[in-house]
């Protein structure tokens, strides 16, 4: 069983490699949600991942909130999880391993994958040329098969790329980002054609049209799939996202 989250398709990727592989069932932690399923039946010897991306260096927060109402009726015997981020995930793992135990679950091996970046609501942060993204994803998917096995043989892994002053970031940094986590700076420009695609890509479904642009009713995660998707390039973050550029799982092809 593999419970995962994403906005603009990284994550996507690497839940579905590996569920594929290894036979998982896949759950979207926001369909879940939305349909309040928290308690789960696991089969004997079932194995149960988390692929998430990292935000600021931590688990987002719809991801926590998650696992703290999961139950399962079995204790599984090997737990995993599999994050995607831009370079590195500073103690992501600490925080993801601190809400598991609260629900009575070990971590028994996580696993790092570096992704094109996605994040673009910040001065100074933007996408990775085509180049870098393409041979970002190339890694990706080389060190696949090698996870694939770690799972399969239920070892134990640590492979999370700390980067510098991992600490500072996690827990000062990455707190902070929670709470400025917000979508009103969200507008869409004239060159809107009400096409609906940023509605149908919004996986916590916090977007609809009114009168043929969209509009953000404050449930945000500010993955930025609406940005990204966006077939016209209309829709912005305030000034933060003028000039920059757009990327999602597959549009690099």
């Amino acid at each position: 069983m593999i419970f995962y989250f994403s906005g603009c398709g990284n994550s996507r990727f690497i839940a579905e490699s590996i569920a594929k592989e290894l036979n998982d069932r896949l759950i979207f932690i926001p369909e879940a949600e939305r349909e309040q399923q928290f308690a789960y039946t696991l089969a004997e010897n079932e194995r149960v991942g988390f692929v998430f991306p990292i935000y600021s260096w931590r688990p987002p927060a719809l991801v926590s909130a998650f696992v703290r109402k999961l139950h399962f009726d079995r204790h599984p015997d090997y737990v995993w999880m599999a994050v995607t981020c831009g370079s590195n995930g500073g103690h992501a793992d600490h925080v993801f391993r601190q809400q598991l135990e609260e629900i009575g679950l070990p971590l028994h091996a996580d696993f790092c994958f570096v992704m094109p970046n996605v994040y673009v609501n910040m001065a100074g942060m933007t996408i990775d040329k085509p180049a870098r993204a393409q041979r970002k994803i190339a890694r990706s998917k080389a060190h696949l098969p090698a996870v694939v096995q770690h799972i399969r043989d239920r070892e134990a892994a640590a492979e999370m790329r700390r980067g510098a002053f991992p600490g500072f970031k996690t827990n000062v940094i990455g707190k902070g980002f929670g709470k400025w986590v917000s979508d009103e700076p969200f507008f869409a420009t004239d060159a809107c054609v009400s096409c609906g695609k940023c509605v149908s890509v919004c996986p916590l479904q916090n977007i609809t049209l009114e009168e043929g642009r969209p509009k953000w009713h404050g449930h945000c995660t500010n993955c930025d799939a609406c940005y990204h998707h966006c077939p016209q390039h209309a829709i912005q973050f305030g000034k933060a996202t003028k000039g920059k550029g757009q990327y999602y799982f597959g549009s690099e092809e």
